[in-house]
């Protein structure tokens, strides 16, 4: 005897089965439905694969990303000790005409408190009107690579990036310096004279 005369399908796992007039009933029928993984998945987040993929994009954009960011930070940093330096040999100058003579010190124009991008203070020299001759090593004015002094009236440099400098440009601690040289004509870094 066949119970169902007719079946409709309202769920995908549910059908109506008419029996008789007014009378229905829902009978589970057997669907194959999503398997034990899509269900699973679908109740639980990600798989452990599928962040594993997602950590490992993230790191390769970074690796990309931040050796970008910190070579710019640097030039940034670079170009912003290169104009503070030239504000610095501003008011310089301003105090030559003023006074007729070099500031002994930055404190001399009001500006010994600025430090530069790296958290160090400028640094300056005074050269005019002082006796060089016989200073040998305590001789403190920077030096070209012929360790020829580069400037003849001041000295005016930032100790870079790693806040430590001598006086030739050669000298290791000192390639990364942003330094005054030629009388101001030239302001960059010390490996670039």
């Amino acid at each position: 005897m066949i119970r169902a005369i007719l079946t409709i399908e309202l769920q995908p796992r549910l059908k109506v089965l008419f029996l008789k007039p007014r009378q229905m009933e829902l009978v589970p029928v057997h669907w194959p439905g999503p398997t034990e993984y899509e269900r699973r998945r679908w109740f639980e987040g990600f798989t452990l694969v599928e962040l594993m993929i997602v950590v490992a994009i993230i790191a390769t954009l970074s690796a990309i990303a931040i050796p970008n960011y910190i070579s710019y930070r640097y030039k940034a940093q670079i170009a912003a000790a290169i104009a503070e330096i030239r504000i610095l040999e501003e008011s310089i100058v301003n105090y030559v005409v003023d006074n007729n003579d070099h500031p002994d010190s930055l404190n001399d124009i009001g500006t010994g408190s600025f430090i530069d991008p790296w958290g160090n203070p400028y640094k300056y020299l005074k050269i005019a009107g002082v006796d060089h001759k016989g200073a040998g090593k305590t001789d403190k004015r920077r030096k070209d690579h012929n360790m020829v002094p580069v400037n003849s009236d001041y000295d005016l440099y930032s100790k870079g990036r790693d806040g430590d400098s001598k006086a030739p440009f050669t000298a290791q601690h000192s390639r990364d310096d942003i330094v005054r040289a030629n009388d101001g004509q030239f302001v960059g870094l010390a490996s670039d004279y």
